[in-house]
């Protein structure tokens, strides 16, 4: 979605943006999309690391490591706000450094609260004329209280999220580097549906299971061959 700037300080300069609502892949509501980013206090960049495998951190539940997070890289006006933000926008802020704010939805918000700093999340362009992965961003802030809910100013204000009891978190994220190649939805779609026949890795990726989502988990299995995609020719 469309973006817009707004300083807040020497140390805290926020760009609005908005997450993920693709036609193909998305059907979130306003109040289930993501929005501004800012400037991290993180002056280093961490590149962050592959890992190999997933861990398990409590009986029946995953600890994902990889992640798939949706903003909008073409201008889209809310309420007379701009909420552009594509991987561009991300690269152009000091330190390559910005916070993944005004997500309102509890399952998407679950998973940013289950970041860890080092972990590394595909940077999805949504919403736009040809949706797809377009890089790589590392997770350098774990979550922490997203401040554009309480201001009124915003479009992601939420009047029923209180400071002594805040609703929604957000985390800081850093771009990382371009994919050599853009990999579109449609050819993620292909490989889904013939995995989900033959058996591989897309057989079960949540941007085709939980596509409402614009946060995203992803095995390590999954963020491997889409990563190996960047170094094949297009399908």
């Amino acid at each position: 979605m469309p973006p817009r700037l707004r300083a807040r300080g020497p140390k805290n300069t926020t760009k609005a943006v908005q997450p993920a609502s693709d036609s193909e892949d998305s059907s979130e509501t306003a109040t289930q999309r993501k929005g501004k980013r800012k400037r991290s206090t993180v002056s280093s960049k961490s590149k962050g690391k592959v890992a190999t495998s997933d861990v398990k951190d409590s009986p029946g539940k995953a600890s994902y490591c990889h992640w798939l997070m949706k903003s909008e890289p073409e201008s889209r006006f809310e309420n007379g706000i701009d909420v552009k933000f594509g991987i561009e926008d991300l690269k152009g802020l000091p330190d390559q450094t910005g916070c993944w704010d005004g997500v309102r939805n509890y399952q998407a918000r679950n998973f940013m609260r289950d970041m860890k700093v080092g972990q590394q999340a595909f940077f999805y362009h949504s919403n736009c004329k040809e949706p797809g992965i377009a890089g790589l961003m590392t997770i350098v802030k774990e979550a922490y209280v997203d401040h554009t809910q309480f201001d009124k100013k915003d479009v992601h204000y939420d009047a029923s999220s209180k400071p002594d009891n805040p609703k929604w978190s957000m985390v800081d994220v850093q771009y990382v580097r371009m994919l050599k190649r853009f990999v579109p939805l449609a050819e993620l779609k292909k490989l889904h549906q013939e995995q989900r026949a033959t058996g591989g890795p897309l057989k079960d990726m949540a941007l085709f299971t939980r596509a409402r989502l614009s946060v995203q988990p992803l095995t390590a299995e999954e963020f491997n061959f889409v990563l190996s995609l960047e170094d094949q020719d297009p399908l």
